[in-house]
């Protein structure tokens, strides 16, 4: 039964630099976080941190009534599934899975049927016999994700998993593992710089700039009112844009775009097209300002070839000043 994690003014220095910090955090039990922002943002070495791959400079790792922030990793209740995998290549995929237990002392015919469970949980238990070079990138996947469950943690924490497969891979083992942490109903905790892979994942998405946490909450909240320019930015799919002196945030899929002489209700912007991309059901228009700044556009294939642009067309983006989202 997974419980609550707590991070208290959780901080992580290597030397003068400041990694993480002093940062607050409450994961509730059974959910899936994503933590998310660039390279460099701190969410790696707080996902170590939990594990307990890396010492707590300052702060306190609570799991449900039990600071763990001094535990070593295997006292947790959290098992961590690594960007690698890191299979041990002479062992067969069963023994791969289950390693843990053979670590523990537990014998040989139970370790076994345990990992045969686990291997079939993530429907790999034909496999059992393959040694990990006999796999494919998604295959091998799974076997890592049945060996970091085998020691059935309330926690388990996923450091970019998905990031060395292929694009169509990545999205069919993305739906996998929101299937598999729902049928399990433990929390996981999934890293990432994938800012759609965020979204899609996780009931609780956390976005990381510069060792803090700059904003936090389910993801349609975080993509129709993020908290700044750096977060609006970052998730993608807005303009920041100066409205009266005041940044506004506008989602792209809300600009209008009209012809230079056309007059249009709302407020507006003049632009000059710079670059078209057709992304099959949208087609992303970009805009250049005389004031220097870019306007992006997302339309409606259909609308667009309605009423098609090129580039070096003058034309008009317009919204709905109602849906903006005004930021401090």
């Amino acid at each position: 039964m997974s419980e609550t994690l707590e991070l208290v003014q959780v901080t992580k220095r290597y030397g003068e630099t400041v990694a993480v910090d002093a940062i607050d955090l409450k994961i509730p039990a059974g959910s899936y976080c994503c933590l998310l922002g660039p390279s460099g943002c701190g969410k790696s070495s707080t996902l170590r941190m939990i594990a307990g791959h890396e010492v707590v400079s300052a702060g306190d790792i609570v799991l449900g009534a039990h600071n763990i922030t001094d535990l070593p990793p295997a006292k947790r209740g959290t098992a961590m599934m690594f960007q690698s995998y890191a299979l041990f290549p002479h062992l067969s995929v069963l023994d791969n899975v289950a390693f843990a237990l053979k670590m523990r002392g537990v014998a040989k015919a139970e370790r076994h049927a345990k990992a045969r469970e686990l291997l079939a949980l993530v429907a790999m238990e034909t496999y059992a016999a393959r040694l990990p070079a006999q796999l494919s990138g998604g295959q091998q996947q799974r076997v890592a994700l049945a060996r970091a469950l085998i020691t059935e943690p309330q926690i388990l924490l996923l450091d970019e998993p998905l990031s060395a497969l292929d694009p169509f891979l990545r999205e069919r083992m993305r739906a996998e593992l929101k299937k598999l942490q729902r049928r399990l109903g433990i929390t996981f905790i999934h890293v990432t710089h994938d800012q759609e892979e965020a979204m899609a994942l996780s009931d609780l998405v956390v976005v990381m700039d510069g060792g803090r946490i700059v904003q936090k909450g389910d993801p349609r909240a975080v993509f129709n009112r993020p908290a700044n320019a750096f977060v609006a930015r970052f998730i993608g799919g807005h303009n920041v844009i100066s409205s009266g002196g005041r940044p506004i945030v506008l989602r792209s899929d809300q600009i209008v775009l009209a012809g230079s002489g056309e007059g249009r209700e709302g407020a507006s912007c003049a632009g000059t097209v710079s670059d078209i991309e057709y992304l099959g059901a949208l087609v992303r228009v970009r805009l250049a300002t005389a004031g220097g700044d870019e306007i992006v556009a997302e339309i409606p294939d259909h609308l667009f070839d309605a009423s098609p642009r090129e580039i070096g067309d003058a034309v008009l983006a317009t919204w709905n000043p109602a849906q903006a989202h005004p930021l401090d």
